[in-house]
């Protein structure tokens, strides 16, 4: 009998906006309290995780603002898909990212959700607010970096 092929796992979702208008310091991978119909959701592209954001509440890490669309073949439909949602992580790393929150002002930001061994988890990133320079510094990076390997692509051509 031949063997039966895996489906791979769905791609990752990343979070563009995030890259865009934070810095990221710091990355931790955590584990998510999710409900079966939520997973299910998730896989069928469900996600969209734009405003999100965590925060820390008497030594628990929550995940806020992160919209599941309700599962398309469920007959309960009386889920909030904004719900508060629990991030699994060890006490030590809550701790860790609550001192530098509350210190240097630093806000945690989903980055990444994918699926690992056919669990859902997400990629926290410690991130600080961009200024406007800031992004303008980005663009000028960028179209020089844009330059530079279009210069070498011409030398390299004759």
């Amino acid at each position: 009998m031949a063997k039966e092929k895996r489906k791979p796992n769905p791609p990752g979702y990343i979070n563009r906006k995030a890259f865009r208008s934070y810095t990221v310091l710091e990355r931790v991978e955590a584990g998510i309290a999710l409900e079966g119909h939520e997973v299910k959701s998730i896989r069928e592209g469900g996600l969209n995780l734009r405003d999100a954001f965590c925060e820390i509440v008497d030594r628990e890490a929550w995940l806020v603002d992160l919209h599941i669309s309700p599962y398309s073949h469920t007959s309960d439909m009386t889920i909030d898909p904004l719900r508060r949602r629990r991030l699994l992580m060890h006490k030590r790393e809550i701790r860790k990212l609550d001192t530098k929150v509350r210190e240097r002002g630093f806000t945690l930001i989903p980055l990444k959700f994918y699926f690992k061994h056919g669990k859902v988890k997400v990629e926290i990133g410690l991130c600080k607010g961009k200024k406007l320079y800031d992004h303008k510094q980005d663009v000028a990076d960028r179209d020089a970096k844009r330059d530079m390997e279009r210069e070498q692509r011409d030398r390299e051509k004759y």
